[in-house]
């Protein structure tokens, strides 16, 4: 009984010198800020084609007739000030796309970075899982993530994370002028698996209040395929991508944007018969938004997206239209409740087949905290 109650008290006081150490750490570092955003809504699929199953390259998925109750984002952030240059964030998402193995809303570390603020002047350097360039900037200046992805994060064309290291800055005093370089895994959130790896770059200008322009590129390394006239010889996979954003806001009033992007896969389609020949495929894509206060808790928004997977003249019957339409009640300043329609159309087929247009009504609530 003695050597059970000193092994008793030598846990004690270890649990004791543990929360006692803790406490301390924290009483010397600033307080650390807790946040979060919720979004979902309930969703009906007034319409569908009865060949939707099978259609690729379709943002709006689901048979007709099924309606939901869904929670299609759940943040949960820490932000931490360790010193006056040395910042850092941790952050976990629940989605209705990563769930766990017994079918439950999963969680994932969304992000996990260390920052070093001004490593010179104007200029931080990023370590960990981050944002990309790749449309943050434009997601930001759209403001409605709550009803749908910016279009390239929605088609696929980039990951919104990546695990690397960033370097994002400004070139004059005013920021008028800024840069964002970035090298990852190409991999999103997941762990590497190739040697491969994802160049960003960014140029942003913000020539008048309000305004901003970005121009984008990205060079996303990829293993080599093989020659099918020559299995001997390897052939180049890589994919380039390039993007113009240029949005304009004055806040609570009005918002409009355009952005346009092109990606091209060296070799990605392979034609004819032996002798085989490759061509590279590029994806082409646009998007028109605009928002209107009409009083300052009610704003109507709109959006029109336009998205070819393979602007070949050979690759007919595969664009597609988005259409998204909705007005947005605030009535508290975090919260938003947003009656809205999301509506996709689809060229007729190579065959001369017509595609019924995808129709999905919606009521979306959104809010954040603090």
């Amino acid at each position: 009984m003695v050597v059970v109650r000193a092994k008793g008290t030598i846990a004690l006081m270890a649990v004791a010198v543990f929360v006692l150490g803790a406490s301390t750490l924290r009483a010397q570092l600033p307080p650390g800020k807790f946040s979060g955003i919720v979004f979902g809504d309930y969703a009906y699929n007034v319409g569908r084609d009865s060949t939707i199953a099978k259609l690729p390259s379709t943002a709006l998925t689901g048979p007709k007739d099924f309606q939901a109750f869904q929670l299609r984002r759940i943040y949960f952030t820490y932000d931490q000030d360790i010193s006056e240059s040395f910042t850092s964030r941790f952050r976990l998402e629940a989605d209705q796309e990563a769930n766990a193995s017994n079918g439950k809303i999963g969680v994932f570390v969304k992000d996990a970075y260390l920052k070093w603020k001004n490593v010179f002047s104007g200029s931080d350097v990023t370590f960990g899982i981050q944002p990309t360039p790749t449309f943050d900037v434009s997601e930001g200046a759209w403001g409605y993530r709550s009803l749908e992805k910016t279009i390239m994060d929605l088609r696929g064309i980039a990951p919104s994370r990546d695990i690397g290291v960033s370097l994002r800055g400004k070139f004059d005093d005013k920021g008028m002028f800024g840069y964002w370089v970035m090298i990852g895994d190409g991999t999103g959130n997941k762990p590497e698996v190739d040697k491969y790896k994802r160049y960003y770059a960014q140029l942003q200008a913000k020539p008048v209040e309000g305004m901003v322009i970005d121009l984008y590129t990205d060079l996303n390394a990829r293993p080599t395929i093989v020659d099918s006239n020559n299995v001997a010889d390897r052939l180049s996979n890589d994919a380039n991508t390039y993007a113009l954003f240029i949005g304009y806001s004055s806040p609570n009033q009005y918002s409009f944007g355009v952005e346009a992007f092109m990606q091209s896969t060296q070799n990605a389609v392979l034609t004819g018969r032996s002798p085989f020949t490759y061509r590279s495929r590029s994806i082409l894509g646009g998007t028109v938004y605009g928002s209107y206060f009409f009083v300052p808790k009610l704003a109507g928004v709109v959006r029109f997206d336009y998205f070819d997977p393979d602007n070949d003249a050979a690759a007919t019957g595969d664009k597609r239209n988005l259409i998204i339409a909705g007005l947005d009640w605030r009535p508290e300043k975090n919260v938003s409740i947003i009656p809205n329609i999301e509506m996709e159309t689809y060229e007729t087929t190579a065959s001369g087949r017509s595609i019924d247009p995808s129709l999905t009504a919606r009521l979306t609530v959104s809010y954040q905290f603090p």
